[in-house]
């Protein structure tokens, strides 16, 4: 979605906290960081995703005359804080991980530098952003992983949580390997191929099954297929062994039969021999209703001829994790480092870099997190360079302003691609005891404890 959405939509306390900045002349340069605390079960790594839909949010926030007249009529700020929020444009610099790219625990994914009212405000909508395409983006990860060589679909946006959801639900599975989506405005908005088929509901409007399938063909036939479980599935797989050869005759080719109920891994076996016995070996079988990555993994197990899969509510909703612990923190303010040390929630100070390593065989082979400086820092108590690496944060915005063109989305998806196969093996498999070596180097924990001391010692920074 690239329309300009309100930029009332905030949390309140941003607008407190600028209100206060403002009065006391707190405006210096601030460094945030976006990250995730934890991962949760079930998930032994992210995939970053929504970088482009928070650039959009960054160069075109701006707030309108009736949002301030808004402002304004509910009596809670004062003049200075109105006319800053009149001229509001963000002018900040903006470093983060390429969208698609794999990461982990207390790695940031963005990095924001610009006056701290700027740097504050944004905080809300980032997470917004970021947490659910990032969320969805994992999930569809999983999900590929366990059907590497199938065609998957989107199917979720009736249940996705609100328009917004539905769409960039699309756009992140995508991303990550599907092959298309259900929801046709992401066809238009972002180029992802559409795909859909028939309802129930379209079988029952008419008296048998057999006219429905033809008056259907007939109205669609590109990419024919027919949805064959309203009845009985096995009767109405002979019915479609019956039809084709009519169909054909008109220049119809029936292309897969779907399967949304009932045992699909016993329907699947008797539903291809079925085709196959009537001479339609190229019809492929494709299966929905309420699948996940266990469920893949099992049809794979039992060996069922499923072709593809049309993936939901699991996926949409990211039903099994349906939040990550995001956050965004001030990491320095006025050329200082700064850091929280509330327990369990403490930060590592200063302006950050994540560099990669790869073994010989071209896996991931651990990742380290340093200050942001030219060279790889060692891990903590190490010495030399810690055998080199990749930095993985790029600048993507200067002043306000992108550094390139919005990056296409086959490119995306490409590099995600690349991504997924760069997995450790365990990761790969979805193994659910998989861990990833993240290390902390020595001068970052080296300026954390200088930070502790500063702080321990009541020196004004």
């Amino acid at each position: 979605m690239t329309e300009r959405l309100s930029a009332l939509l905030t949390d309140l306390y941003q607008i407190n906290m600028i209100q206060a900045y403002l009065d006391h002349g707190v405006t210096e340069t601030a460094v945030f960081e976006l990250f995730v605390r934890n991962l949760p079960a079930r998930r032994g790594f992210l995939v970053a995703a929504g970088l482009e839909q928070a650039l959009h949010y960054l160069e075109s926030l701006q707030f309108s005359p009736a949002e301030i007249e808004w402002l304004k009529s509910t009596g809670r700020f004062e003049r200075n804080l109105l006319d800053y929020l009149a001229a509001f444009r963000f002018t900040g610099d903006v470093h983060a991980m390429p969208e698609g790219t794999v990461f982990f625990a207390n790695e940031p994914i963005l990095r924001v530098t610009a006056p701290l009212p700027q740097a504050q405000f944004v905080e809300s909508r980032l997470i917004n952003i970021l947490h659910y395409q990032t969320l969805i983006a994992a999930k569809a990860a999983r999900v590929m992983l366990a059907a590497p060589n199938k065609v998957l679909v989107d199917f979720g946006f009736r249940r996705a949580h609100g328009a917004e959801a539905g769409l960039m639900a699309a756009r992140a599975s995508y991303i990550t390997g599907f092959a298309g989506t259900a929801t046709v405005l992401a066809g238009k908005e972002f180029g992802i191929p559409i795909y859909g088929t028939m309802a129930h509901s379209f079988v029952e409007s008419f008296a048998d099954e057999v006219t429905a399938f033809a008056a259907f063909a007939q109205a669609r036939p590109d990419n024919l297929v027919l949805l064959i479980d309203t009845y009985d599935t096995e009767a109405a797989a002979r019915k479609v062994v019956a039809l084709a050869p009519k169909l054909q005759e008109a220049g119809i080719i029936i292309r897969a039969v779907r399967l949304d109920s009932g045992d699909l891994v016993a329907l699947s076996r008797s539903v291809r021999a079925i085709l196959d016995a009537g001479g339609l070996r190229d019809v492929t079988i494709f299966a929905s209703g309420g699948l996940d990555e266990d469920s893949l993994i099992a049809f794979a197990q039992a060996n069922a001829p499923i072709d593809g899969f049309g993936i939901g509510t699991s996926m949409t909703t990211s039903s099994d994790v349906p939040t990550l612990d995001v956050v965004y923190k001030l990491q320095e303010y006025a050329g200082v480092a700064r850091r929280k040390r509330s327990a369990n929630k403490a930060t590592w100070p200063g302006r950050k870099q994540v560099w990669r390593r790869y073994g010989a065989d071209g896996r991931m082979a651990g990742d380290t997190l340093s200050l942001e400086t030219p060279t790889l820092p060692s891990p903590a108590g190490g010495g030399g360079k810690g055998g080199g690496g990749e930095p993985l944060l790029q600048l993507v915005m200067q002043n306000g302003r992108r550094v390139d063109a919005p990056t296409p989305l086959d490119r995306i998806r490409r590099h995600a691609k690349s991504e997924l196969e760069r997995l450790p093996e365990p990761l790969r498999r979805l193994d659910p005891d998989a861990a990833y070596p993240v290390a902390v180097a020595s001068a970052l924990a080296d300026l954390a404890a200088e930070v502790d001391r500063r702080m321990l010692a009541g020196i004004k920074p």
